[in-house]
């Protein structure tokens, strides 16, 4: 099934100056959000969206929009299928998180950290909390990335959208796909001026 990413999770965790407070934004062009999924056993596949926007304001609130069109399966009739009856049309995805910036704050450039995160992804009027551990790297002054540590498993139950892995199964004449997806991302942020 492909589904989200879920995902996120992500962005979870970013630094602000300790000199200078600001809010920072992703950079859609160097971010990247995948998931995987498993059909007919053992036919492992992984999945993308390519179009992500976001910020981490000063106190630590943490905001990633996913535009649920932009998802690339590889195959154009696949990516309509999860458009129409995975995501059921809705435009974004949104991950939400609060994290600590005094924890990250006092990265020196080249350094880096991993910091607890719970997150919530809001798909398709559902609501999924999860947990994640989150790496921060201090590539700048003003650039941070921010990817997960490790996989985060996202359930197609949990996300309320295993009726439209379902139909993805009856049309693509599948026996079976997974109905827990791994999750993995990498956040590029670059503080505002």
């Amino acid at each position: 099934m492909k589904l989200l990413f879920k995902a996120f999770t992500i962005a979870s965790a970013f630094v602000a100056s300790p000199v200078l407070a600001a809010d920072w934004t992703l950079n859609p062009d160097t971010s990247h959000l995948a998931y995987g999924t498993v059909k007919i056993d053992d036919v492992g596949e992984v999945n993308s969206f390519t179009s992500l926007s976001g910020h981490v304001s000063d106190d630590g609130k943490v905001e990633i929009d996913i535009d649920l069109s932009s998802v690339e399966t590889n195959i154009d009739i696949r990516n309509e299928r999860m458009i129409e009856y995975v995501f059921r049309k809705a435009a974004t995805a949104t991950l939400t998180a609060e994290i600590d910036m005094d924890e990250v704050s006092k990265l020196e450039v080249g350094a880096s950290t991993t910091i607890e995160v719970d997150a919530t992804l809001s798909l398709v009027r559902t609501d999924v909390d999860f947990y994640t551990d989150m790496f921060i790297l201090r590539l700048s002054e003003s650039s941070v990335m921010v990817s997960t540590n490790d996989m985060v498993f996202i359930s197609t139950e949990d996300a309320d959208v295993s009726s439209g892995v379902d139909k993805l199964m009856e049309l693509a004449q599948l026996p079976n796909i997974t109905r827990t997806v791994p999750v993995t991302a990498r956040l590029m942020f670059t503080q505002d001026s």
